[in-house]
């Protein structure tokens, strides 16, 4: 049996108090963090074969289905208004298409050879990414589009919750984060969907990082879309000219983004 079918560590939930249930879930929720760092040297491992890709101008895709999916997705969509990088270059497709993001679609996860078709749209090349998300570790559009990927020359990475799945196994570079039983049995949208989104977090960031959309560690890059986006970057330039707010205010308006008043005034 895969770990992440496994039996909860718990009974009779039903019969637990409000309290409980609470307490019990945060109890399993604090050993996430510890699977996590026993995966580091995977990820790390990762990240170094993205990193130069990417510099070369390669993309970052994520597939995955329901939870997996969904989350690929939101990791994928913060990357522009995060780090101001175009809305193509991390790219989040989940099984069933966007309408799955909201709803579940029907065996869309048993389509094996769904996931490239979808990607063909993208017009993959030798110098993207295709990292395949899937708490199984079985899932076959996953599975599917990691082979047909791995076949086009792309490199291919998983985040996933079971120890030596299928899915592992069709990736060059996987990352194994094995949680235990959750909490409600089977419902990998609890631990396992929390590891995963831990891992794409540090995926994604450490990327960007690398590719130097990071200054010291500021977000200079980000897009200046709401008044909260604008005054924290009113503090970056103040801090970072020891100017007033005004002026900052003013050369975030002529330039855009931090990045830009800096390289602006300092040259």
């Amino acid at each position: 049996m895969l770990t992440t079918e496994s039996s909860s560590n718990y009974q009779d939930l039903e019969k637990m108090s409000v309290n409980q249930l609470l307490t019990s879930i945060n109890a399993e929720d604090q050993t996430v963090p510890f699977a996590v760092n026993k995966a580091i040297p995977q990820i790390e491992a990762l990240v170094e074969q993205i990193v130069p890709r990417m510099q070369a101008g390669g993309r970052l895709f994520y597939i995955g289905a329901g939870t997996s999916g969904r989350l690929g997705v939101v990791d994928a969509s913060e990357c522009p208004p995060t780090f101001g990088v175009p809305f193509d270059l991390v790219v989040g497709i989940i099984a069933g298409g966007d309408m799955a993001i909201r709803k579940a679609v029907e065996n869309a996860e048993d389509d094996s050879e769904q996931a490239w078709k979808d990607l063909a749209g993208y017009k993959p090349a030798e110098n993207d990414t295709l990292i395949g998300i899937a708490a199984s570790g079985r899932t076959p559009y996953v599975i599917g589009g990691l082979n047909a990927a791995r076949r086009a020359g792309l490199l291919t990475g998983c985040v996933v919750c079971n120890a030596g799945s299928k899915v592992a196994a069709a990736a060059e570079f996987p990352v194994e984060i094995v949680v235990g039983p959750e909490f409600l049995t089977g419902s990998t949208r609890m631990k396992s969907g929390t590891a995963q989104k831990l891992a794409l977090n540090m995926i994604s960031t450490a990327v960007m990082i690398r590719l130097g959309k990071v200054k010291g560690n500021k977000m200079v890059d980000m897009q200046l879309t709401n008044e909260k986006l604008v005054d924290r970057a009113v503090r970056m330039v103040i801090e970072e000219l020891n100017i007033s707010a005004d002026e900052a205010e003013s050369l975030l308006s002529e330039h855009g983004s931090v990045r830009a008043v800096i390289n602006a005034v300092k040259g």
